[in-house]
């Protein structure tokens, strides 16, 4: 897919969907000082380009933790016996098909791959922790970092707005 060219009124609507992507299109419209059909067909034209992936709600784990029991995030390092190309993308499609991986990133040097896991509690983690790292025989090491606090979690990519 060839991506079009992007001028300053993409970037501002980029910038403000990435900060409220709630927002009607008639706000986003006069935001960035266009029509609200040229803010819509821009926007449209953002999803289709594939710069925007996907809007979804951010929920607060904390709040949530205090009405759902215990939340439990942790930052595992895995290292695996094998790096062959079979084996990381075999690792990766499992660690991705776990809804409780947020995110699994492929990392060099180092360990082999970085997962931001959230699991109700100790025992959710486990049960992960044992159908993703202990069953697989090619996991060579496992390091967990369990979090005690959150201090900054964004989304936002920054852009180069003029």
């Amino acid at each position: 897919m060839e991506l079009t060219t992007l001028d300053a009124i993409d970037l501002q609507l980029l910038d403000l969907l990435q900060r409220d992507a709630a927002q009607s299109n008639q706000a986003l419209a006069q935001q960035v000082h266009v029509s609200a059909p040229t803010c819509l067909r821009r926007i449209k034209r953002l999803h289709t380009d594939g710069l925007i992936e996907r809007q979804v709600a951010l929920l607060q784990p904390d709040r949530l933790a205090a009405l759902q029991g215990h939340g439990l995030s942790a930052i595992v390092e895995v290292t695996l016996d094998r790096q062959g190309a079979e084996w990381l993308d075999g690792f990766e499609a499992r660690a991705v098909a776990e809804d409780c991986v947020q995110q699994c990133w492929r990392v060099s040097p180092g360990p082999d791959f970085m997962l931001v896991v959230h699991t109700r509690d100790m025992p959710g983690y486990l049960a992960l922790s044992q159908r993703l790292l202990t069953d697989d025989a090619n996991v060579r090491n496992v390091k967990a970092f369990f979090a005690t606090r959150r201090a900054k979690f964004e989304t936002k990519v920054p852009l180069a707005l003029t």
